[in-house]
């Protein structure tokens, strides 16, 4: 770890290079979930009928200006897969209809495209997108091609979870707007990691985390909708909003995803407080942290390959703050943990002190290994792992 920066996370003592699973949230930001967590105890009455509304709305503002987007097109939810679940679970579809997804997309997110599918009787299209990888081109190409006059909605990824590809997703956008198509953009990792501006990008529905590379407490997320759609959209979990007097659709919006039963909402008041630290941790800002990462990252990711004899297996430009390289096949699958633990996995950890993921990619045996890069990562890092991955493989 970066000796300067080490200091302001909790971390053990290991080589983290699994940023990008949960991320880690840093000690002042933890700190301060707690004073509000203190606050919300000392008058829980007060905190959830009299305080939360204007809080809510603070730490909604500063997300607001964080991801270029207006507050009032912004719901709070627990983390993207519950925003990709949210849209879903809120559109109909009908027999014939078509759902693109990528050969690439998240798993979870997956699982709830094929949910509504079967639901409704539509088909889902994969558009197949592989990697190694040439360019964004390819990537476009392939959802372009994946496209028909029954196409009801296109799923795609922002940054990929399997592969770390930063998926050119804008100019998918206005190639499938320009044929009636809505775009739900899975951006859980791309808030903190990429610079986002949801104005100019303008998709139909983008969801993204903030407890990754914004780096604030698990359990927070946001969900923009176009202001078109947005009474199409409710929560999963209906409750008194559904009902409050309101005057216009903002405020009805806003309202139902504001309180869905009582819930710890200390992490989503928080999300201003990491957004202000980890933007003042250089003095170039969020721009420059975002740059560290990405070089980082890139120059752990050519330290890797060349250990393991390989070549990068995209351009640099696909690159955020996340790195796969192919790894050798592994043994079959096992099932003994709630997610998949390659024993590689648990080698590098028990007996050289690297937490790094090892995933199965496409499936079993082919797998990928995912490097994370945060500011409080360190070159060294990149070579413990460089000379411990051969020998455990």
């Amino acid at each position: 770890m970066h000796q300067s920066f080490k200091v302001h996370w909790g971390l053990d003592d290991i080589h983290f290079l699994n940023h990008g699973s949960f991320g880690a949230c840093p000690k002042a930001v933890l700190e301060y979930q707690r004073t509000m967590a203190d606050r919300m105890e000392a008058q829980p009455v007060r905190f959830y009928v009299r305080d939360i509304g204007e809080l809510a709305n603070d730490a909604r503002t500063a997300l607001g200006q964080f991801v270029g987007a207006d507050p009032e097109d912004l719901a709070w939810v627990n983390n993207a897969t519950t925003g990709v679940n949210t849209v879903l679970r809120s559109l109909e579809f009908a027999p014939g209809d078509e759902l693109i997804v990528a050969t690439q997309e998240y798993n979870a997110s997956r699982n709830a495209l094929e949910f509504v599918a079967e639901r409704a009787g539509a088909t889902v299209v994969e558009a197949v997108v592989p990697y190694p990888i040439d360019g964004p081109e390819t990537v476009v190409a392939a959802f372009v091609a994946a496209m028909t006059e029954r196409t009801k909605l296109v799923l795609v990824d922002h940054v990929v979870s399997q592969t770390g590809l930063v998926f050119p997703v804008g100019e998918i956008i206005r190639e499938a707007k320009a044929r009636g198509i809505d775009v739900l953009v899975d951006g859980a990792h791309a808030p903190g990691m990429l610079p986002l501006d949801l104005k100019a990008l303008q998709p139909t529905y983008y969801t993204g985390n903030c407890h990754k590379w914004v780096c604030a407490p698990k359990s927070v997320a946001f969900l923009y909708v176009d202001p078109a759609k947005r009474t199409q959209i409710r929560p999963l979990v209906i409750s008194h909003g559904a009902n409050a007097p309101v005057q216009t659709p903002e405020e009805r919006f806003r309202k139902e995803f504001e309180w869905v039963g009582t819930s710890d909402v200390t992490a989503m008041l928080a999300v201003p407080r990491a957004i202000e630290f980890m933007g003042n941790l250089l003095p170039g800002g969020w721009e420059e942290l975002r740059a560290h990462n990405h070089a980082m990252v890139l120059q752990g990711r050519d330290i890797v390959a060349d250990a393991l004899g390989v070549e990068p297996p995209c351009p640099e430009e696909m690159v955020g703050s996340l790195a796969s390289i192919p790894l050798p096949d592994g043994g079959p699958k096992k099932h003994d943990t709630p997610l998949y633990l390659d024993p590689a996995q648990t080698d590098l950890l028990e007996n050289h002190h690297i937490e790094v993921p090892i995933i199965p990619w496409p499936k079993p045996p082919k797998r990928l290994i995912r490097l994370s890069a945060q500011i409080y990562n360190d070159i060294g890092d990149y070579w413990a792992l460089a000379h411990a991955l051969p020998k455990v493989l």
